[in-house]
Order: structure tokens, then C-alpha cells, then sequence
């Protein structure tokens, strides 16, 4: 599966489950650990667990299983490691206090061109 095609899946499955604010960084000329970031929202540590266990079933379900999941003990921040992919799901008071889009501010989104 490609880089690009990997994020449309992730993408898609976290719009399917109304994944929140979702933002596409892509890092591939800034660093050699990924090709893209996924930053997403969501409403309660039960939803972010949801849109979590759904962005990893979708995964595996295209034979790209996750190398990596942290942070299901509280559901306030978890990082799913795709490889090609890292996808943020976090609660939106955790995502505020972090701010990990202006940790990436001159890098520009290719959000805009998914929706």
C-alpha cells in the first residue's frame, strides 16, 4: 500500500466515525521516520478510543497493521504507528495544550485537497 494510499484510509476512516479537525502534515522532506502525520480530535476519551480501535482494524483489515499503539491507558492522546503514517487522535483540551500543528507551522497541509 502507498504512503498516499494508507492516508486516504486513515482519513476516511476517521471521517466515518466524526474524527474532529483533521489535519494531514506531510513530513516526508523533514524527516526520515514518516511520510505523513494525522492530527484528529475527538470528543471524549470514549470516542477517541472508537476512532482509535477503527483507524487499527481498517489497517489490518489492508494488511498494513500498526507497528505501534501508546496511550490507550487514558484516551486523552493516542499514537497509532503505521509506519508510512502516525496518526494523533487526542481529546481537544490535550491536543490544545500540545499544539503539535504549530510544532509544524511552515510545513504546509494537504488537507484541503482531501476533503
Amino acid at each position: 500500500m502507498t504512503p498516499e494510499a494508507l492516508r486516504d484510509l486513515v482519513i476516511d476512516t476517521l471521517e466515518d466515525l466524526k474524527g474532529r479537525d483533521i489535519v494531514t502534515l506531510p513530513v516526508a522532506d523533514l524527516t526520515d521516520i514518516t511520510d505523513y502525520m494525522i492530527l484528529a480530535s475527538g470528543t471524549s476519551n470514549r470516542h477517541v478510543k472508537s476512532l482509535v480501535d477503527r483507524v487499527v482494524e481498517a489497517a489490518k483489515e489492508a494488511s498494513h497493521p500498526p507497528r505501534g499503539v501508546e496511550g490507550r491507558e487514558t484516551n486523552e492522546w493516542v499514537l497509532v504507528d503505521l509506519g508510512d503514517v502516525l496518526v494523533h487522535v487526542m481529546q481537544a483540551e490535550t491536543r490544545k495544550f500540545y499544539d503539535l500543528e504549530r510544532l509544524w507551522q511552515d510545513i504546509p497541509t494537504d488537507s484541503e485537497s482531501l476533503v
